[in-house]
This record gives C-alpha cells, structure tokens and sequence, in this order.
C-alpha cells in the first residue's frame, strides 16, 4: 500500500453577505461616533413580517453574539444574525437622502417582491454553497 499523504485543500475566498456603499458607511460610522453608548457594530437581520412576507431588520450592536457572521467593511463592523445569511446573500446596503427622507435601502439579488410601501418584501434564500 502506498502511503499518500493528503495536503489541505486550500478554500476559495467566501463572498461577503452583505455589504456597504460608501454612503451607508459613512453614516453608520458617523451614527456610532456620535453615540453615548459604545457601539461594536451594526447588526444586520430578517424578521418575519408586513404584507409581502419579511422586513429587514437594522440596530446598532453593543456586543456580538456568539453565531453571528462577522463581516468587516468600509471601516464598520457589520453583525448578521445567523438565520439571516442566506436571505442576505450578495446584498448592499446603502444610505439614501431625498427631500423628504433619508433611509438605509437594502439592494439584495435574493429578493423577488416587495409591498407597495415598501416596508417589507419576499425574499428567497440563496442556495447552501452558491
């Protein structure tokens, strides 16, 4: 018998779940600077709810939880919740200003619909090892 020695396989980069334009990132990082309380990042999530189905969820994180998807960009430390990933996939988040609001919009390829509002949407997770 021959004696073959197996080498590590070395693993492909993963895809970031989510991501920051640099609208979003400055405003997070300037909401977290100016905040009294000590902040380690944005924590990302999916909550079931409103007419189509599911409503993203934002808050600002005092500390990480211990199955959380740590996803480190633009200088801000982004939480998603671990039954968040696969809806979230691919997504950006960015940071809009109009006239009459200023919002953070979620940009997520998973997403099939959204209610008229705009409130909540219908998002189908990604495929495991997509």
């Amino acid at each position: 018998m021959t004696d073959l020695a197996t080498a590590p396989r070395a693993r492909r980069p993963r895809p970031k779940i989510v991501s920051l334009t640099d609208a979003a990132a400055l405003r997070v990082r300037e909401i977290m600077d100016k905040s009294e309380r000590p902040y380690v990042g944005l924590r990302v999530g999916v909550k079931n709810g409103g007419c189509a189905g599911q409503e993203y969820v934002l808050e600002y994180a005092e500390a990480a939880n211990p199955l959380d998807e740590v996803v480190e960009d633009k200088g801000v430390t982004i939480l998603v919740e671990p039954k968040a990933v696969l809806f979230l996939i691919g997504s950006q988040i960015d940071y809009e200003t109009s006239r009459l609001a200023s919002k953070f919009v979620f940009h997520n390829p998973n997403e099939t619909d959204a209610c008229g509002c705009g409130e909540s949407v219908t998002i189908i997770p990604a495929e495991a090892g997509a």
